[in-house]
């Protein structure tokens, strides 16, 4: 094959500047590796995962197959079809004591497209939005790719020290808005009322914005899933997101959705418009069932089966030497502290994929307060945690022979 033609210096050929800082995270990394191993026949006990466990329920895809045969299948309103609007309303109001109405609600393909429009919206060069971490991966891009800087703020700072003195040390004249999200991907952190509240008042006093991820609002185990946009004055200056992947399993569906006031909503309107020009219309009908027909035992079941696999994946490790503290009040994954292990998470991770066939996602991947720590799921059957962590005993045990 012969080398490919330099490029004339100058040239337009390239790829726009501000791809330079946004990147394929280490979960990809992993996940890459994950299936050569298994295409090479290896089995691999995956922790590394972020999905739910279970199937999506049958009134969705009974939906889904109704819209289908009732030819429901043409263009839709781009931000959303009129009954999903309304349901979403009447949900958020109810659930999340949020006054929305019709026209402040965006449908976007998953929670994903909604916090690219949030930061689409909000973010001019060079603008700057505090991202407490450890932080879902993908936040840090969206924010790089929409012309953003992300601040990296310690979560566990936050808490030792105190809200109002960490973030006010990471504040500049352009800072725009602060980024929540509980319960939390790492961690499976719940942010308590008085958590919020205090975010809400630094907000407030700074004239701040507040992004605020919800995808695992169904999650929590212990205490209550608070929405800061419901606290007094905060609905006015934050744009909540939501998704269905997690709480009804449907991951590969694609749907979500974004509230927010003006001037915030009609500018995720027009990113949806002009990227997606809306979600598959069949889609939305199933979603419209999710919403409407799912019963809330459904996510009692859930919680106490999630509740089951954390316990046990918890007690195995700290039986291992590695401790999960403290323990996840919510979302579906444990954040240990693998530093005892040696070398850095990145390191330890490949390690544990190559030889012990267990596969994680090193702390790296979710910011500046990620060093030492590995994610895993627990989003598993409980036989699969069980062979996991003998999988990780064996190795362990091998390693200090």
């Amino acid at each position: 094959m012969s080398a490919p033609t330099p490029l004339p210096t100058g040239s337009n050929l390239r790829l726009s500047a501000r791809f330079a800082d946004v990147g394929f995270s280490e979960i990809v990394r992993i996940r890459n590796r994950v299936l050569e191993l298994k295409a090479a026949g290896e089995t691999i006990h995956q922790f590394e995962g972020g999905e739910p466990f279970f199937e999506t329920p049958e009134p969705i895809k009974e939906a889904m197959r109704h819209a289908l045969a009732e030819n429901k299948t043409r263009y839709a309103p781009s931000s959303g079809i009129p009954p999903l609007i309304e349901a979403i309303v009447d949900k958020v109001r109810a659930k999340n004591g949020i006054p929305a109405e019709p026209a402040h609600v965006v449908v976007g393909v998953g929670g994903m497209q909604g916090l690219y429009g949030a930061f689409n919206a909000l973010l001019d060069p060079g603008d700057e939005v505090l991202l407490p971490s450890p932080y879902w991966t993908p936040t840090r891009d969206l924010i790089h790719m929409t012309g953003g800087r992300a601040v990296c703020v310690e979560a566990a700072r936050m808490r030792a020290e105190g809200i109002e003195t960490v973030l006010r040390a990471r504040l500049t004249p352009r800072t725009r808005a602060i980024l929540v999200n509980s319960p939390n991907n790492p961690t499976g952190q719940v942010l308590t009322r008085a958590d919020l509240e205090a975010i809400a008042g630094f907000a407030q006093r700074h004239d701040l914005v507040v992004v605020s991820d919800e995808a695992y609002e169904d999650l929590v185990y212990e205490g209550e899933h608070i929405s800061i946009a419901s606290l007094p004055g905060m609905y006015a200056r934050t744009i909540s997101v939501y998704t269905l992947s997690k709480s009804y399993g449907m991951t590969g569906w694609r749907l979500g959705y974004a509230v927010a006031p003006e001037p915030f909503i009609t500018g995720i309107k027009t990113s949806v418009l002009y990227s997606t020009n809306g979600v598959s219309t069949p889609t939305q009908w199933a979603a419209l069932a999710a919403l409407r027909d799912v019963p809330a035992s459904f996510f009692e079941e859930c919680r106490a089966a999630y509740r089951q696999r954390r316990d046990r994946l918890i007690a195995g490790l700290a039986e291992l030497g590695l401790p999960v503290k403290p323990v996840p009040a919510g979302a579906f994954y444990v954040f240990p502290d693998v530093s005892a292990l040696g070398g850095t998470s990145a390191e330890i991770a490949m390690r544990l994929l190559d030889e012990a066939r267990v596969a994680t996602v090193p702390g790296t991947a979710f910011g500046c307060a990620g060093e030492g720590h590995l994610r895993l799921s627990y989003s598993l059957s409980l036989e699969a945690i069980e062979r996991g962590l003998t999988a990780l005993s064996d190795y362990l045990r091998q390693r200090t022979v």
